[in-house]
């Protein structure tokens, strides 16, 4: 294996000093063109390589910022990377994703990791509900802001969608179409999107004068297509069937869909569906599915602007926001047929 070439190597052979190959590097205005030439041509046939981690120590900051969401296999956080991405290159930084896999503790080796390289920065969908993670985090001084999560302290950013509302718009749709009998199905009622998702859905049935035991609630421990197919299968077995179904996400919903179709149950005619986030797959379902688009692209850019004003050089005017997006209902073919 070949041995990387160092900056005394590259002043050695150019006939100059250490500091003077730091400055072609860093201030190249500072150097005479024919000697920042004749370093630059050394440069090249070397194939040296500066350490970006000796120019953090040097700098105090890093050009990375982190981002760590729950499951980079869901397209929706594949959309909020996305975002995180534009936003931080118009910067000149770049972004390490990392997935949590909704794991608490692969989520505080992640931090752990963040901070023994000191990343300029952290955008985060916590894992923990505990909040454990994050406040050991703190102790290092890394900014940190939280996305699709509202910050539960006045200590960072979060940049969030009002999921109740998502889950009044979804309930409030099926109730339109006539139903009076529907399931929720979602990931563990610990993260709060789960939980807001329910809150509205219930508030919506309130509105239509229904008792909160009209919304049917089946609890999965993931947010995948598997344990959207588990969910399915119990939705099958419940007597009587409900009408129709709300899915915290739409990865839920396709699980969901697949039960039921490998089941002769129709959706529309026979179980109304409708899913949340409103990825890619939604539209080009087998039924196209009613969704809650969640503004994902926009969201990770937003909390990554955020980090960079915060790490940036007028960080002293920052001041901590909580930026609340709102979604909005797609209606497709999934939701659309009335009772019978």
């Amino acid at each position: 294996m070949a041995r990387a070439v160092g900056i005394k190597e590259v002043a050695r052979q150019a006939g100059v000093s250490v500091g003077t190959v730091s400055n072609v590097i860093n201030r190249p205005e500072s150097v005479s063109e024919e000697t920042r030439a004749r370093v630059l041509a050394t440069i090249e046939r070397l194939g040296y390589v500066r350490s970006e981690s000796a120019r953090q120590l040097r700098a105090g900051r890093s050009r990375i910022i982190s981002l760590l969401v729950l499951d980079m296999a869901n397209p929706f956080f594949v959309d909020v990377a996305s975002g995180a991405e534009r936003a931080a290159r118009e910067a000149g930084l770049g972004v390490m994703v990392c997935n949590s896999a909704q794991s608490s503790e692969e989520e505080a080796e992640y931090l752990a990791l963040f901070s023994e390289q000191r990343v300029r920065g952290v955008l985060v969908t916590p894992a923990d509900i505990s909040g454990r993670n994050l406040e050991s985090f703190r102790r290092h001084g890394i900014p940190f802001v939280f996305v699709d999560r509202v910050v539960p302290s006045a200590e960072g950013c979060s940049v969030s969608v009002d999921d109740v509302t998502g889950g009044t718009l979804a309930a409030r749709h099926l109730l339109d179409q006539g139903h009076r009998s529907i399931a929720y199905v979602s990931g563990p009622m610990q993260l709060a999107q789960c939980h807001d998702r329910r809150t509205g859905a219930v508030r919506a049935l309130r509105e239509a004068g229904l008792d909160d035991d009209a919304l049917r609630h089946v609890e999965v421990e993931r947010l995948d297509v598997a344990a959207g197919r588990d969910a399915g299968a119990r939705l099958l077995g419940m007597s009587p069937r409900p009408t129709a179904v709300f899915c915290a996400n739409d990865l839920l919903a396709l699980g969901v869909l697949q039960a039921l179709y490998g089941a002769g149950v129709s959706v529309p005619g026979d179980v109304a569906l409708v899913g949340y986030d409103d990825i890619e797959f939604a539209a080009a379902a087998a039924v196209p599915l009613t969704s809650v688009r969640q503004p994902a692209f926009r969201m990770g850019r937003t909390a990554a602007e955020l980090l960079i004003e915060e790490t940036g050089e007028a960080a002293d005017a920052h001041r901590h926001q909580r930026i609340v997006l709102q979604p909005e209902l797609v209606v497709r073919g999934s939701s659309l047929a009335r009772l019978r």
